[in-house]
């Protein structure tokens, strides 16, 4: 049954997933409505394919354009529509992709966050690049500012976060997660890359690194975040849904890691697998965390995405968990994700909406809106 995947590192996680199915099998099924919390985290690379900088800037503008119209029929359990946060590389930036970026924030679409694609980097590097990136994403208004600092989210660059593949290729920083932390990083949203190495064997759970988190892949150690137990010392791991799933007509059994492709574009099969993956903060279980990924910037998935793969993905999202009584349906953006996490962790309860800016205020320019 499983000849197809012995080359998928499975040992690297299954083992974790199995871990996760039994502690997930004592949990004490919640009474009353259920919230489900829905991200979707874009690794947005208007520059994939050694694309030049015209045809970065009409896939920016394709979205600036037709996401609205994708989207605005849905709305979930707070009148909010689909959120969409659009991780940017750094090494990407050009002024006039985030104005359009700002301009679907500033209406209400979503929010910008940080992706990297570095290699060879030291500590030093890392964190002139980062620092650069944030005053340049800054004063386009986006990112939220706390104390006077900039926080972003993060996904790492080809998943290498600390340093993680065996070849010490695509990072070179065995303490990223420390760099991150000190420049104002509030949550990694990277995992799960499975079938890739880098996969850590921690699944379907949000966490605190633990351990020495100067050595590379600090992240294989930690914490299930839990209510009262909410830390400020530290990257918030965020993980989105890992498991197997059966596959008629193909490959008996595949990986279901939450990437929405052309190929493979939300389903209601997929959407069940998220949902059951039940990823909660401990001791919140009626709150269920769902971030899923895409590439969304290339043609084919643009295509793939704004050309009606989304409606099928929304129509099983608002059609069948928010009906108001069974589950309540949020769209939330990765800071609103890690901002509810947070309202959990502190001890809130009842509906996550009231708290989607309880330690992070939006970018200034979504107050704009």
């Amino acid at each position: 049954m499983f000849s197809g995947l012995r080359k998928k590192n499975l040992d690297r996680w299954l083992g974790g997933w199995v871990k996760h199915l039994a502690e997930d099998a004592r949990v004490v099924q919640p009474e009353g409505t259920r919230h489900l919390l829905f991200a979707f985290c874009d690794h947005y690379e208007p520059l994939f394919g050694d694309a030049d900088i015209a045809t970065g800037e009409r896939r920016v503008r394709e979205w600036e354009d037709r996401y609205p119209v994708e989207v605005d029929s849905y709305v979930d359990a707070d009148g909010r529509h689909p959120q969409h946060s659009f991780f940017f590389p750094c090494e990407q930036y050009q002024p006039s992709y985030l104005e359009r970026l700002a301009n679907l924030a500033r209406r209400g679409y979503g929010e910008l966050e940080v992706h990297l694609h570095h290699d060879g980097d030291t500590r030093e590097t890392l964190r002139r690049d980062l620092v650069e990136f944030l005053e340049r994403a800054a004063s386009h208004g986006h990112l939220s500012r706390q104390n006077g600092k900039l926080r972003y989210g993060f996904i790492h660059g080809n998943w290498c976060l600390s340093n993680s593949r065996a070849d010490g290729k695509m990072c070179g920083v065995d303490d990223e997660l420390l760099v991150l932390h000190e420049t104002g990083c509030y949550a990694d949203f990277t995992f799960p890359s499975a079938p890739d190495e880098t996969q850590p064997n921690i699944v379907n759970k949000i966490y605190w690194p633990e351990g020495n988190l100067a050595l590379s892949r600090a992240y294989e150690t930690g914490t299930r975040a839990r209510v009262g137990d909410f830390r400020r010392d530290r990257v918030l791991m965020v993980e989105g849904p890992l498991s197997l799933r059966l596959r008629p007509r193909k490959m008996p059994v595949q990986i279901e890691n939450g990437a929405i492709t052309a190929d493979d574009p939300g389903s209601a099969a997929r959407v069940r697998a998220w949902v059951n993956q039940n990823i909660h903060v401990k001791g919140r279980p009626e709150w269920v965390f769902v971030k899923v990924h895409t590439h969304g910037a290339p043609d084919r998935q643009l295509e793939g995405l704004l050309g009606g793969g989304m409606r099928k993905l929304h129509d099983e999202l608002t059609g069948h968990y928010n009906d108001g009584q069974r589950w309540k349906l949020h769209y939330v953006t990765a800071r609103e994700m890690y901002n509810i996490a947070a309202a959990a962790m502190e001890g809130a309860a009842g509906d996550p909406n009231k708290y989607r800016d309880h330690v992070l205020s939006p970018p200034p320019i979504r107050q704009q809106g």
